[in-house]
C-alpha cells in the first residue's frame, strides 16, 4: 500500500537504505553477486511494487546524483593507480577501449535501424548511450579480483576512458539534435572529426589534472592540519572537472588523472623522485582515499535504488526481445574487440581474455547518458529507461560469471609458480 513520505519516514527511509548498501556491499564480497543488482531489486520494491518513492518527479535530482557518484568514484579510482604501471599499460587499455566502445556503437546503430526499424540519430542516440561500459561496477568489481597486476590496470585504464569516451561521444550527438554543432552528413566525416576531438580533449583534460594535482599537493601541508581539510579535497575534484569541462577537456578522465597525480605526488615509494620531484612524507592520500570512496559508496547506492524506482513493468516486458538482441551486439563486439587487440596485450592467457570479453557491465554511466539521450528526443526515445534498465540487469549477471571465472584464474596462478617444486 502506498504511504506518505513525511519527514520522518524519509529519514528512516534514508537509514534503511544505508544498510541495505552496507550490508548489499558486504554480501558482494562473499558471494561475488554486483551490488547493483541488490540495489536495484530495492529501488523496484520501493518504486512500482510499494510506490513508497515515486522517482519520476525528480529526474534532474537522480541525473545529478549519478553524475556525482561517477566522479566519486573515478577520483578513488585514480588514487589507487600507480602512474609507472599505468603509462605501461596505458597503450593496451586505450585500443581496447576504443575497439570495444567503437565496434559495440557500430553494431548497437545497425540493429536499432534494421531490426527496431529506427531512423538513424535516434539509432546514434542509443547507441552512444548503451556502448560504453561502466566505469562504477568494474572499478569496485576488479578491485575486488585477484588478477594480475597488468590485466587489471589495463581493464581499469578502459573502464576510466570508457565512461570520457561514452559521454563525448552522446555530447556530440546531442549537439547536432540541437543545432549547435553540423549535423552529421557521412560516417567517415563523423568518425574523423570525432577522433580529432576525442585526442584533443583527453590532452586537454590531462594537462589541467596533471597542473591541479600538483598544484594541490603543494597546498596540502599548509591545509591538512585543520579540521574539514578534506572537504577542500572534494570542492578541489568538483572544480577540476568544472574546469575541464569549459576549458573543452574530457572532465571524467581529468578527474582519474587527477586523483593519480595526488597519490604519485603524496606516496612516500613514488617513483617521480627519480625525476626531481619533491615527494611529501605525509598520508595523507589515504586518508584522501578514505574519505572519497566512503562518500562515493553512499551517492552511488542512492543512485541505484532511484534507478530502480523509476522502472515500469509494462516498458520492461516491451523491451525484454530488444534487451537480449542488444546483449548479443554486445558480447560480439567484445570479442571482436579482444582478439583484435591480442598483440598489444601481451602474455595474456586464454582464460584472461575470457574474462575480459564477459566482463562487459552496464550502469551508472550508461543510465546517465540514457537519460541524457531521452531528455533530447522524448517521443522517440520513450522506451530507453526500460531498455537501459534490462541491458544493466543482464550484463551485471555477466559480471557475477566473470567473477566465478576469475577466481578459478586466481586458483590457477597461484598454482603454477608451485608445480615445478612438485
Amino acid at each position: 500500500m502506498p504511504v506518505t513520505l513525511t519527514l520522518s519516514n524519509f529519514f528512516g527511509l534514508l537509514g534503511g537504505l544505508l544498510v541495505l548498501a552496507f550490508v548489499a556491499n558486504r554480501f558482494s564480497s562473499r558471494t561475488r553477486v554486483p551490488d547493483v543488482i541488490v540495489l536495484l531489486c530495492s529501488g523496484i520494491l520501493l518504486g512500482p511494487v510499494l510506490h513508497w518513492i515515486n522517482a519520476e518527479r525528480f529526474p534532474e535530482v537522480i541525473r545529478g546524483v549519478g553524475t556525482l557518484a561517477l566522479i566519486l568514484i573515478l577520483f578513488s579510482a585514480g588514487l589507487e593507480l600507480d602512474l609507472r604501471r599505468s603509462w605501461k599499460q596505458f597503450i593496451s587499455g586505450t585500443v581496447l577501449a576504443l575497439l570495444s566502445y567503437g565496434l559495440a556503437l557500430i553494431g548497437v546503430a545497425l540493429f536499432c535501424m534494421r531490426v527496431l526499424d529506427m531512423s538513424r540519430m535516434p539509432a546514434l542516440l542509443v547507441a552512444a548511450s548503451l556502448a560504453c561500459m561502466s566505469g562504477s561496477i568494474i572499478l569496485p568489481i576488479l578491485d575486488q579480483l585477484d588478477l594480475r597486476n597488468d590485466l587489471k590496470t589495463t581493464l581499469v585504464i578502459e573502464a576510466s576512458l570508457g565512461d570520457g569516451l561514452g559521454a563525448l561521444v552522446v555530447g556530440l550527438l546531442l549537439g547536432s539534435v540541437h543545432g549547435g554543432t553540423p549535423t552529421v552528413r557521412s560516417g567517415s566525416a563523423f568518425l574523423g572529426g570525432m577522433a580529432a576531438l576525442f585526442v584533443v580533449r583527453f590532452l586537454v583534460g590531462f594537462v589541467i589534472a596533471v597542473l591541479s594535482g600538483y598544484l594541490w599537493s603543494r597546498l596540502l601541508p599548509h591545509v591538512s592540519n585543520r579540521q574539514f581539510w578534506q572537504a577542500l579535497t572534494f570542492a578541489a575534484v568538483l572544480i577540476v572537472y568544472s574546469a575541464s569541462e569549459a576549458a573543452g577537456g574530457s572532465a571524467l578522465f581529468s578527474v582519474i588523472v587527477f586523483g593519480a597525480t595526488l597519490t604519485s605526488l603524496l606516496d612516500p615509494k613514488s617513483f617521480l623522485k627519480d625525476f626531481g620531484f619533491e615527494i611529501l612524507p605525509t598520508n595523507e592520500g589515504n586518508q584522501i582515499y578514505s574519505f572519497h570512496s566512503e562518500l562515493a559508496f553512499l551517492v552511488r547506492s542512492f543512485f541505484f535504488v532511484l534507478l530502480g524506482a523509476m522502472i515500469q513493468f509494462e516498458g520492461l516486458k516491451t523491451q525484454l526481445l530488444p534487451s537480449l538482441g542488444i546483449l548479443a551486439v554486445f558480447l560480439v563486439a567484445r570479442v571482436l574487440s579482444v582478439f583484435s587487440s591480442r598483440i598489444i596485450w601481451r602474455g595474456t592467457s586464454a582464460r584472461e581474455r575470457e574474462l575480459a570479453m564477459i566482463l562487459i557491465p552496464r550502469g551508472l554511466i550508461t543510465a546517465v547518458l540514457a537519460l541524457e539521450a531521452f531528455r533530447a528526443m522524448p517521443n522517440e526515445l520513450w522506451f530507453l529507461p526500460s531498455l537501459t534498465f534490462a541491458l544493466i540487469l543482464f550484463t551485471n549477471v555477466l559480471v557475477l560469471v566473470a567473477t566465478i571465472r576469475a577466481q578459478a584464474l586466481a586458483v590457477v596462478e597461484e598454482k603454477l609458480p608451485v608445480a615445478p617444486h612438485a
